[in-house]
């Protein structure tokens, strides 16, 4: 995991900003909010505010000052994720049943952990350099949890009756007839794949190493709420020839054969819920968000292409220059709504056609943050581009994000591929 902040940074100051985001992003909600966990995958807001606190005192205060003494050591329990080597944790489904300790307390634990943090940064510890490399880890780990913060808090207001707006700010909306029927052109030859460069990554954009791929062609375009609405009136759900076995059966059991948050008025006009405004009319022209896989790969059959590999993800996305051509897709952070900005990065994350594996060399760390991602490499397909919830320094080439095959309560869309250039 290599550095991201240079010299010329405050490592404190960057670490009191990121901590201070993560408090903020929780203002709009109510007390109520911060505990409940209407889905298993969905963790209270609560619980993250106290999980990246925990982070931060269990890997660095408690392994480098001496005599330190835990907030809370009970706290520990609750807080762990998955780190088997860290001890007994609460089950991930459970914790929703945390209604004590009580909210006040998670907001002194977080201040008692950055008053620590800030005076360790400022001494003259013999182990500075690694104390200040594990605080810019914890940020960037804090900088994840503040993207699943809010797709948590979206399946919080979104899966509610009353669908409770998170904010009241209007959603923007941009035209994708611009990018429409255009294509990324690759041809046939070996393409670099992985991080390069002394900026930060996690440990699975490693090792660099080439692929071999042939000619293929990306759609410049996500695809669309209104490219969607024509799958599902053509009976995309209910065509079995258009998706993989267990896609069907999953499909089948669907309440609502749609994009997570679609809902029917009495008029059968699709609505959905958004951050920014609460439920609103489908806007066809936006991209198609909140879908699985499955639904993915079963769109692509249904319109003759295909998903791209997460190789080819990436190589389309150099050739693109990177990826980003404006940044109008990080004007507007009130709504978390994906804009159909034509860029390949930060709109919606996009299914890959690739099994999350590790690269060639793959350097997994040793002790505790070996836990991180390497063994996460089983039975989840890779996604690739950043969403419209994910911190902007987190949007690179590189990155890699990893689901099963059923989820869809991030930011997840749609991107298509075809073989050949033409």
């Amino acid at each position: 995991m290599t550095k991201s902040i240079d010299s010329n940074t405050s490592l404190a100051d960057h670490f009191l900003v990121v901590r201070q985001q993560s408090v903020a992003l929780c203002a709009p909600l109510r007390p109520e909010d911060y505990v409940v966990q209407p889905y298993p995958d969905v963790s209270p807001p609560k619980w993250h505010l106290g999980h990246v606190t925990w982070f931060f005192e269990n890997f660095i205060l408690a392994e480098y000052v001496d005599g330190y003494t835990p907030y809370d050591t009970a706290l520990n329990w609750f807080f762990n994720s998955y780190y088997e080597s860290q001890g007994p944790r609460i089950t991930r489904s459970n914790r929703g049943n945390m209604t004590r300790p009580e909210l006040s307390t998670i907001l002194d634990y977080r201040r008692h952990v950055d008053e620590r943090i800030a005076e360790l940064l400022a001494s003259d510890h013999r182990e500075i350099i690694r104390i200040r490399e594990l605080v810019e880890l914890g940020c960037h780990h804090e900088q994840q949890h503040q993207e699943l913060l809010l797709t948590d808090i979206k399946y919080i207001l979104g899966t509610n009756p009353f669908f409770p707006a998170y904010t009241d700010e209007p959603v923007t909306t941009e035209t994708q007839a611009a990018y429409q029927g255009e294509y990324l052109k690759v041809e046939t030859g070996l393409h670099t794949i992985g991080h390069e460069g002394s900026g930060f990554c996690w440990d699975n954009e490693l090792s660099v190493h080439q692929v071999y791929l042939e000619d293929f062609r990306l759609a410049t375009s996500l695809v669309a709420n209104g490219d969607y609405l024509r799958f599902m009136r053509d009976g995309g759900y209910e065509r079995f020839e258009l998706w993989q076995m267990e896609g069907i059966e999953w499909a089948r059991s669907l309440e609502v054969k749609a994009p997570l948050y679609w809902v029917q008025d009495e008029s059968g006009k699709w609505l959905h819920y958004q951050l920014g405004g609460g439920l609103q009319p489908v806007d066809p022209s936006l991209p198609v968000t909140h879908v699985s896989w499955y639904e993915a790969d079963a769109y692509a059959r249904w319109a003759g292409a295909r998903l791209p590999t997460e190789f080819e993800w990436e190589a389309a996305c150099k050739v693109a220059g990177g990826g980003v051509r404006n940044d109008q897709n990080w004007s507007d952070r009130t709504n978390f709504q994906p804009l159909a900005s034509g860029d390949l990065l930060g709109d919606t994350w996009e299914w890959t056609n690739s099994a999350y594996l590790p690269y060639p060399r793959y350097p997994r760390p040793e002790g505790a943050l070996g836990e991180y991602n390497g063994k996460f490499m089983v039975n989840q397909m890779v996604l690739r581009g950043g969403s419209c919830a994910t911190p902007q320094s987190h949007a690179r080439v590189s990155y890699r994000n990893f689901f099963q095959t059923d989820k869809r309560w991030q930011f997840t869309g749609i991107r298509l591929a075809w073989d050949g250039l033409s």
